[in-house]
C-alpha cells in the first residue's frame, strides 16, 4: 500500500534449504536477515521500520530475539516500537516477526 510495507508472520526458516533450526539464537539471527530481505524487496531498510511484533514460544527465547534486536537498532532513541507476544508457536518454531515499515517518499523536484 503505497509506501508503507507490512508483514505477516516471519519466520527463522534458511531461505536456501526452508529447515528451521532448532535453537532459538539461529532462529532469530535468520528470522532478522529474512526481515532484512523483505524490507529490501520494498525499498526499505530497517531505519524504515517503525513497528515490530516478535511471537515467542516462551519468555526463554527473549534473550536471543534480544540480542537480535539490539545487534540491529543498537541507539535506544532511535529504535522502532516493539511488543512481544509469548504464543503457542508450532512445529518447532521458536519465534515470529511481523513488522510495519514506511518508506520514505523521495522528494520530485
Amino acid at each position: 500500500m503505497g509506501n508503507i510495507i507490512c508483514s505477516s508472520a516471519i519466520a527463522g526458516k534458511d531461505p536456501a534449504t526452508g529447515r528451521l533450526p532448532a535453537d532459538a539464537a539461529a532462529q532469530a539471527e535468520l528470522a532478522f536477515s529474512n526481515m532484512q530481505r523483505l524490507l529490501e524487496a520494498g525499498g526499505a531498510t530497517f531505519a524504515d521500520l517503525v513497528k515490530l511484533t516478535v511471537y515467542v514460544k516462551d519468555n526463554s527465547v527473549r534473550e536471543a530475539v534480544n540480542g537480535e534486536w539490539l545487534h540491529h537498532f543498537p541507539d535506544p532513541l532511535d529504535r522502532p516500537a516493539r511488543h512481544i507476544v509469548v504464543h503457542d508457536l508450532q512445529h518447532g518454531m521458536l519465534l515470529q516477526l511481523e513488522c510495519m515499515a514506511v518508506v520514505a517518499s523521495e522528494t520530485k523536484g
